[in-house]
C-alpha cells in the first residue's frame, strides 16, 4: 500500500506557503504541523507584514496548532518546515514537546545547531527532505535583494 501523506507530501505544502511568503515579500519559508497525517495548521513567514521579529512560520504554526488543539503540547505532532528552525523558534518547539520536526534546508549561519540551541530530549529530527528546493528559493531570494529586484 503506497503512502500519500509521507515526509515528501507535507514538505510541498511547507513549500507551498514558502511562496505564498516570497510573493509577499518575506523571506520565503513556510511551515505546517500536522496530526494523524492531517494538517492542523500552516503558516509562512509575516516579520515584514506584521513588522515583529518573532513571526516566524514555525511560530505562527506553533500557535495555530496550540489552538486547534486547545493545548500547548504537541507531543503527537510533527512540524514540517522549509529552512532548520533558528533559536528562537528551537526554543518554542522545545516547549512545545513537538514529536518531530522534518527540515529541508539546513542554515549553516542562524540554525538552531550552529547557535548550540537544544531541542526537546524526545524531538525526533530528519534532514534534507526536499532541501534542494528550499535552498533554491532561499537562495534566489537574497540573490534578488542583493540585485535590487
Amino acid at each position: 500500500m503506497i503512502n500519500l501523506f509521507d515526509d515528501n507530501y507535507f514538505m510541498r505544502r511547507a513549500l507551498d506557503e514558502a511562496k505564498i511568503a516570497l510573493q509577499k515579500g518575506e523571506v520565503p519559508v513556510g511551515a505546517v504541523i500536522v496530526s494523524n497525517n492531517q494538517i492542523i495548521a500552516r503558516s509562512h513567514n509575516l516579520t515584514e507584514t506584521l513588522n515583529d521579529v518573532t513571526a516566524h512560520a514555525e511560530m505562527q504554526c506553533i500557535t495555530s496548532a496550540a489552538n486547534y488543539l486547545g493545548g500547548k503540547y504537541l507531543k503527537n505532532c510533527t512540524l514540517y518546515v522549509t529552512l532548520e528552525p533558528c533559536q528562537m523558534c528551537a526554543g518554542a518547539l522545545y516547549w512545545s514537546q513537538i514529536f518531530k520536526i522534518v527540515i529541508g534546508a539546513s542554515d549553516a549561519h542562524r540554525g538552531y545547531r550552529v547557535m548550540k540551541t537544544q531541542l526537546h530530549p524526545k524531538t525526533k529530527v530528519i534532514d534534507g527532505i526536499m532541501a534542494k528546493e528550499s535552498k533554491e528559493l532561499i537562495d534566489d531570494f537574497f540573490k534578488n535583494k542583493r540585485d535590487g529586484k
